[in-house]
């Protein structure tokens, strides 16, 4: 069955960084879309990062994370990847990655597959 293993959240400082990780399993991680999308306690899901299926591909933000975040993606290791810099207090929130084939999208329910997720929390 298919797997999506995200880890690397934890505690930091605003202005600080984290790397996260999804391992994959269970798929042709190669031929997927992926993506990050986090929640908020009482908040709905939202799209932080998308990478189209090849490894180097193209990759979207929204503005809140443009510049501070980057998604990348090993396909030889089916592992993907999201490095957060200069972190603020408002992007704590339990971080997801998912699959989904075909093209590029920010939407939640367009994703077939999902991670457990992993928390960040961003002190101020």
């Amino acid at each position: 069955q298919v797997q999506l293993v995200e880890s690397g959240g934890g505690l930091v400082r605003a202005g600080g960084s984290l790397r996260l990780s999804c391992a994959a399993s269970g798929l042709t991680f190669g031929n997927y879309v992926m993506g990050w999308f986090r929640q908020a306690p009482g908040k709905e899901r939202e799209f932080v990062a998308g990478i189209s299926w090849w490894s180097g591909g193209s990759t979207y933000f929204p503005d809140s994370v443009k510049g501070r975040f980057t998604i990348s993606r090993d396909n030889a290791k089916n592992t993907l990847y999201l490095q957060m810099n200069s972190l603020k207090p408002e992007d704590t929130a339990v971080y997801f990655c998912a699959a989904r084939v075909g093209l590029s999208s920010r939407v939640t329910t367009d994703y077939k597959y999902w991670g457990q997720g992993t928390q960040v929390t961003v002190s101020s």
